[in-house]
Parts: structure tokens; sequence; C-alpha cells
């Protein structure tokens, strides 16, 4: 029979999710994890159209797919739908918040964000995560990595305009065991095996980070912390979406989800609904995913916070492109290669100071970044056809007539991809900071939606901007401020920001009045209710926020194991 009663359940598998049923499992509590997407280990993540047409999230059509596109009216967001949530897709870029970006504004009197946590009460959390990640920065110090031409360039660009760039930390692990050199492509030796039971391989530079890591070169929750949750006996359930939540009257909170197809317990069968119950419950399903499940079941919650669904905010993601950038060579300017395909997605960042640390306006860093191999060869495709033709004309044409000249086409063949000044001369430039958290998620007609403008953020976007646009001169390259502005003529509402680190929606604050959660993701009001993902947020991170939300999902879980053992009041 079916358990259906836990100490915990854990809806969703990312960083906040991840860190919470593996601390809990660890510390004796019976734990079930729910997650709606699919497990995915190495070599499962789809690359062909054909597959990749099936890879996004909408179980009423049949897809059960991997990403997750929230398009709202003035910005997009990006989530994932898998087991280890956004960490199958991020960058791999682990970053701590800055000292003095814990702001506390007076939220009375038009401040936007107050963190009632500050940097020192998450630094052993932040410790604690690093040691179960295992960061690591790019060596680039060492060949082949230093051949990496858009950190080369990256790094370049940022000190020409005056500012001095560093390797940050990356889950991804580049040497087969530690203190071993770092090489392309070997076998990883693990301590313990990991859930997939599959053997990982080092990076192996192909910039494919963010469409998963079919080697297993990154370090993703699935590798780790759920690994360890399950091995400690965390109950780890895939497929399985959760569509309501209410309070039990005998205590603790009740729980039904509905059992994709997808799911490994599944069979022939349909979608079937289940409910199980808990002492407590902790959502972690992204800023959209436990935003949106709040205000669906807000009726089963009638004391919940008035601010539940504000502080929206994208963590001032801007993306921009350095496109066919220059060098001097002979004299004369000529193409520079930039090879965005060419190691992990991220590997090089620079900062930007803010106001509160002696700068100006709001803070935020700039990331080199770059995409799989594959978009480099649909990018070639614009520059293919005068080529195609001259090769046509001056030797099909003459082999037609019987009279042409040397059988080879090597030479021939060669010339038609010698412009490559599009495919490998484009470098990235990720920005993401301080921009400004008042938006606002609410349901209408039972859909959600973001009521954000990105008018009081303009300021901190002309910044990054700017400062992208700088980087971009400093290579001899043409900035484009907007990669979609090719397709404005086809597709007209296509100007809006993308995130893919949605924040805030259920905020962290000091009463009711200012959040939805206190400042260890308990809810105010429900006992035992706790939120560990993004959406606690009650402003941007500023840096990859990743790192920031698994750190404080620690120090939630602490609270709660420290209340289990009948040490706090």
């Amino acid at each position: 029979m079916e358990e259906s009663h836990f100490d915990a359940i854990v809806v969703g598998s990312g960083f906040g999710g991840s860190v919470m049923a593996h601390r809990l499992a660890e510390a004796g509590l019976d734990v079930c994890l729910l997650e709606r997407g699919k497990a995915y280990p190495p070599g499962s993540f789809p690359r062909s159209p054909y597959a990749m047409r099936e890879n996004f999230w909408d179980p009423k059509e049949g897809l059960h797919g991997l990403y997750d596109f929230w398009s709202f009216h003035r910005i997009h967001a990006l989530v994932a739908s898998g087991l280890g949530g956004g960490s199958l897709i991020y960058a791999n870029v682990l970053m701590r918040k800055d000292e003095k970006w814990f702001v506390k504004e007076n939220l009375h009197n038009g401040g936007h964000e107050y963190w009632p946590v500050t940097r020192a009460d998450l630094d052993p959390h932040y410790d604690r995560v690093e040691e179960m990640l295992r960061p690591q920065k790019y060596p680039f110090d060492r060949e082949p990595y230093s051949g990496t031409s858009k950190t080369r360039a990256f790094r370049e660009a940022a000190r020409r305009i005056g500012h001095e760039p560093f390797l940050p930390d990356l889950a991804v692990t580049f040497a087969s065991a530690e203190g071993e050199a770092p090489v392309p492509g070997e076998p990883i030796r693990e301590e313990r095996g990991n859930l997939h039971g599959r053997t990982r391989q080092t990076c192996r530079l192909c910039g494919e980070c963010d469409i998963g890591c079919n080697y297993g070169s990154k370090n993703t929750l699935d590798f780790n912390y759920l690994s360890e949750a399950r091995r400690h006996g965390a109950k780890l359930r895939t497929g399985c979406e959760v569509e309501a939540i209410e309070p039990r009257e005998a205590g603790g909170y009740a729980v039904r989800y509905v059992e994709h197809p997808t799911s490994p317990t599944s069979g022939e069968r349909g979608p079937v609904v289940h409910t199980l119950a808990a002492d407590r419950l902790i959502l972690s399903a992204g800023a959209v995913g436990s935003t949106y499940l709040l205000l669906k079941n807000r009726s089963a919650f009638p004391r919940i916070s008035g601010a539940l669904g504000t502080r929206f905010c994208g963590n001032g993601d801007y993306l921009t492109l350095a496109v066919k950038p220059t060098e001097e060579a002979g004299g004369r300017r000529v193409p520079r290669v930039i090879d965005p395909g060419y190691g992990p997605v991220i590997t090089s960042a620079v900062r930007f100071d803010d106001g509160a640390d002696g700068g100006e306006g709001r803070g935020f860093y700039l990331e080199d970044a770059g995409f799989p191999q594959h978009v480099a060869w649909m990018l070639q495709l614009f520059e293919t056809p005068g080529p195609l033709w001259r090769l046509f004309k001056d030797r099909f044409l003459w082999d037609w007539t019987g009279t042409g000249p040397d059988p080879r086409l090597n030479l021939e063949l060669s010339r038609v991809l010698g412009n490559t000044g599009l495919s490998a001369g484009v470098l990235p430039l990720l920005g993401m900071g301080r921009d400004v958290p008042d938006g606002r998620m609410r349901l209408r007609a039972g859909k959600l939606d973001v009521d954000w403008n990105k008018r009081n953020t303009g300021p901190y976007l002309d910044r990054v901007r700017e400062a992208s646009r700088s980087m971009a001169e400093a290579l001899g390259a043409r900035f484009v401020h907007d990669p979609l502005q090719s397709l404005k003529r086809v597709v007209t509402d296509l100007n809006r920001l993308i995130t893919v680190h949605p924040l805030g929606g259920c905020p962290m604050g000091r009463n009711e009045r200012e959040g939805v959660v206190d400042s260890y993701g308990e809810v105010f009001g429900y006992p035992g209710l706790y939120v560990a993902d993004g959406s606690v947020m009650p402003g941007p991170v500023g840096a990859n926020p990743s790192l920031t939300i698994a750190a404080l999902a620690d120090r939630f879980a602490g609270r709660i194991i420290e209340k289990k053992n009948g040490s706090t009041g």
C-alpha cells in the first residue's frame, strides 16, 4: 500500500528543494520529494530538431519536456522542469551575494527591498553548499583551456575599459579526481555512485551547459544533493505535478498531485490523481511555480500575507551581443575569432560597483557567454549563399561543359565555409544585477500574470547597456542590444526582456506586512508551511542567484531540524 503520510513533503527539486530534501532526510525525517518533470541521466538530453520540439512543458498537450517558457506582458521567463530543476539548464556559476547588497530600505517610504538576513547570516550556509557542489574555477592557465578565445577576448575588453575580470566558481568538474590535472572527456571518479547509476565525464568544452549536459560534467543537483537525499531514505517521485495544497484539521498539510504518464510507476495509465499528507510542507517550485501554487490555492490559506505575489524581479538579466569583433594584424583590422561554442557557457565575469559600495547607480555583473556549436552552424547559414553561388557558377557550370579545371574541389569547398565572421565572431554578454523588485504576480481569469514595468529599472538597464556597448567597442565589434531585433518584422511582440532568474512572489520579511515568509522561510500564520526557492527573495541577488537560493534553503532546513530536536522555541 502506498505510503500517504510523511514528516515532510518537498515540492520541486531545484536549488531550494534539493537542499531541503537532503538536509531533512539526513536528519532522520521521512521525506517525500515531488518533481513534475522527468529524470535526465547523462545522454538523455535532446539534440535533434525532432526531439527538441518535444522538449517543452505543457502536459495538456502531451509535452513533458525540460523547458517551461512563460510569456508575460513585459517580460519573458524561462524555467526548467526536471529532476534537478534549474541546475539542469543554468550556466553553472556559483557566486555569493555581495555583502553590501543586502540592502535595508524603508518599505513604507518609497523603498523596494529589505533583506531580513545578512551576508554573515548566510556565510556558514554558503560554505556548506559549496562543500557539496564542489565548485571550480575555469582552468584558463592550462592547455587546452587557455585556447578559449571568448575568455581571452572578454578579459582583454574588460581591462581596456578599466575593469579587472575574474574567473567565477563553476559547478563543473574539469579533473577526474581532486588534485589531478584537468583533462577534457575523462571519467569522473566519484566517492559514491549517483542516483542514475551512470559514469560521468569531465567537461568536454562543448558549450552545451544550457541545454543539458549529456556527459554529466556539470555538478547538477541530481548528482549530489538528490543522490544523497535518496541515500538517506528520501522518496523522490518524478512526473508528479502538485495542483492543490491545504491545511488539515488534524494538523499538517494535504497535497494533491497529478502523476503524469512520464512517471516511472505510471505504466500504461493516463494521468492519475493522488493525495498525500505531511506534518511539514516545503514549496520549492521556483519563483513562478510556488507563487502560482499559492495564488491558485489562496482560499485555503485566508491568513496568508497580502505581500503574496509582490517583489517580482528578473535579477537584472539583460543579454546583448558583440558581433564580428576585429583585431590588429599586419597594420590592418582583421576579423577576430571568438568561437563561442568552445568551453563552458560562462567562464569570466566583471563587477560594476553599486551606490551602496562606492559606485554610482545600481550594481551589476557582466559575464561572457557561449552557445552550442549547432547554433554556430545555424548562424553560418546566413553567410553561405554567396560562396555557394560562386562555387556553382565558377566550377559546376564549367564542369558541365566538359572543360572544367583541376577536378579536386578542396579549395572551393573550403571557401564555401571560409567566411565564418558571424558564426565564429559573436560574444554574448550577460548582464545581471540589482534591478528594481516592483513587479506583482496575480491571477487573471485563473492564469498567472505579471504586472511589471521596466520604467523604474530603466536607469539600471541603461547602465548595463552602456557597459556592454563599451565592451563591444573595445573589441572593435558591432554592438547589438536586442538579439531579437531581426525577428521583429515577423513577430512584433518580442521587445521584452527575458529572464532566466525570476525572483520574488513570496518574499521574506520581518512581519506579515512586509513578507510572506520569515527569515527562516516559514509562512506567517501557517506553522510547518515553508517556501524555499527564488520566490523568497525580497529583491534581486545581483550575482547569479543559485548559490544564494541554496544557502537560504540550508538555513531554513537547519531551523526545521532545530525545532524537531527541540532546541528552539
